[in-house]
């Protein structure tokens, strides 16, 4: 005789690809989720100890180094930061947040402040390779896009929708920690 299982078993799928994203969703540990939230899940491999790629990535004023759109992120104390990204057609949006899970070495979730400019949540996981190739980081995140669907239309015109840009953003922290440093076909950003 089999038991049932209390909680679906779950695979090592993002959440974004799950064919129900409202059930997966509610099933995230750490990701704050609400009705008409967008769900983001993108995951790379990087050659690197996970403790590593944690410590990194856990120093938030580190992001901008990869983070195409970030234009800077202050640290306020342990657990609150502020955050500037790039929107589109020029403009900048901010908001603080905290964080509501702090694993070292392998998990980082937060949630922005209520009233933000950008309401948001996620996580970002760092979990053994399975077959000994260094370390999966896994980010997944839920937003309100701002102008609903017209707004995510309009950020994926211009290629600053969270979908695109985690996939570029994972892409350019395995440069980094890599090779040392992410490789570029444009001139640099000024600050």
């Amino acid at each position: 005789m089999s038991e049932r299982l209390a909680e679906p078993p779950r695979d090592d799928a993002p959440p974004s690809a799950h064919r129900s994203p409202d059930d997966e969703a509610a099933r995230i540990p750490h990701l704050s989720w609400q009705s008409g939230d967008v769900l983001v899940g993108r995951s790379v491999t990087i050659d690197r100890p996970r403790e590593e790629l944690y410590a990194f990535w856990r120093n938030f004023e580190n992001l901008p180094k990869f983070m195409h759109s970030i234009q800077r992120v202050t640290v306020i104390d342990a657990i609150r930061s502020r955050w500037r990204i790039e929107a589109p057609a020029g403009k900048s949006v901010e908001w603080q947040s905290t964080i509501t899970s702090d694993q070292p070495g392998r998990l980082i979730a937060w949630e922005s402040d209520e009233g933000a400019h950008l309401r948001n949540s996620g996580s970002v996981e760092f979990k053994e390779s399975p077959e000994g190739r260094g370390t999966v980081v896994t980010v997944t995140l839920a937003y309100d896009p701002p102008g609903g669907a017209l707004g995510q239309l309009i950020a994926k015109l211009y290629h600053k929708e969270p979908n695109i840009q985690a996939r570029r953003d994972l892409r350019r922290f395995k440069q980094l920690m890599e090779t040392g440093e992410v490789a570029i076909a444009a001139a640099p950003r000024s600050n």
